[in-house]
């Protein structure tokens, strides 16, 4: 069976770009902003976007794949406790 990483609610794309860099910063992990500009984040300044070096070309390619997988499971974790919040009667 084929996947798709269609998005079931596609308005929830940028929320989930924030998510994304809001949590790459909390877990420290230097990542630029990639070709999206997304540079409206509240930890600009912390995730490179002021900054040179290796990643000024943004992306996520020089990280680890358990790093990056480390921001796609809190992601994961995040969206069941607002299911759970705000769905469950």
């Amino acid at each position: 069976m084929a996947r798709s990483n269609r998005k079931i609610v596609p308005e929830s794309r940028q929320v989930l770009q924030q998510w994304k860099y809001e949590i790459a910063a909390e877990f420290g992990l230097p990542v630029g902003y990639g070709a999206t500009g997304a540079a409206d984040t509240e930890f600009a300044g912390e995730l490179g976007a002021l900054g040179g070096g290796q990643n000024s070309g943004g992306g996520w390619g020089h990280l680890t794949s358990r790093e990056n997988g480390s921001v796609g499971g809190e992601i994961t974790k995040r969206l069941i406790a607002h299911a759970e919040r705000n769905f469950i009667l």
